[in-house]
């Protein structure tokens, strides 16, 4: 009875968050999120899943006013939210230099990180290989394996917006921006070096300024097929 109770406060818990989170279009600017709670917020991105545990991703924490000014003309969707947020999240991913089967990072993955013995590392090398010329047909066009790695970016960036709804924080995930210009600030400033990461998306971090809206989806029957 214990744990069945247990289970449906977690659950309501949850929804809850899911309840709170929303687009922030307006935060105040006078309220912080401390060392902490950020480092936490981080920390569920680092604990995310990637595609044979690859983690093509860089997440840039922008706090400086001059670096915020800077990109503010590029990212149309963010020029009110690098005034006003308190975080504020460049979500890089790696390029296809960096992702292929033998790549020196793909190869720090497997036998660094992960600590596979050098037959599985092996073996694991051929099935990424694999994976990205046969199965998804990634290799024979550099945006769709860029594209690659955004998508497991975003799972990290919604597991951090998920965790901060779920202590209060507000959140904002963000395309509105020009990709070649604002990569161009992040070469000038030395943030994206030679050929390695490209940007997925951004994330503003902080305290709404106002309620939002009511929130609208469409019911579950609409998006569900059960078979």
């Amino acid at each position: 009875m214990e744990t069945t109770r247990n289970k449906a406060q977690i659950k309501a818990q949850i929804l809850s968050a899911f309840h709170f989170r929303h687009a922030c279009k307006a935060f105040d600017s006078t309220k912080k999120i401390s060392d902490d709670d950020f480092r936490f917020i981080l920390e569920t991105a680092r604990l995310s899943p990637s595609s044979f545990g690859l983690e093509p991703w860089k997440f840039v924490v922008v706090q400086t006013k001059d670096l915020r000014e800077k990109l503010a003309p590029e990212a149309w969707g963010a020029t009110e939210k690098l005034k006003t947020a308190s975080h504020f999240v460049l979500v890089l991913s790696r390029l296809k230099s960096g992702l292929a089967a033998n790549a020196p990072h793909v190869q720090h993955m497997i036998r660094e990180v992960q600590q596979c013995p050098p037959d599985i590392a092996k073996m694991m090398t051929g099935a990424i290989d694999n994976f990205q010329k046969v199965d998804f047909d990634l290799a024979s066009n550099d945006r769709v394996f860029f594209e690659w790695g955004c998508r497991q970016c975003y799972l990290a960036l919604a597991n951090m917006m998920t965790a901060a709804a779920e202590i209060g924080i507000d959140s904002c995930p963000i395309e509105g921006f020009n990709k070649e210009k604002v990569e161009k600030v992040l070469k000038d400033e030395g943030i994206i070096k030679g050929g390695d990461f490209g940007i997925a998306c951004m994330a503003a971090f902080g305290y709404r300024a106002k309620a939002p809206r009511p929130k609208t989806r469409q019911p579950i029957e609409d998006i569900v097929d059960w078979r």
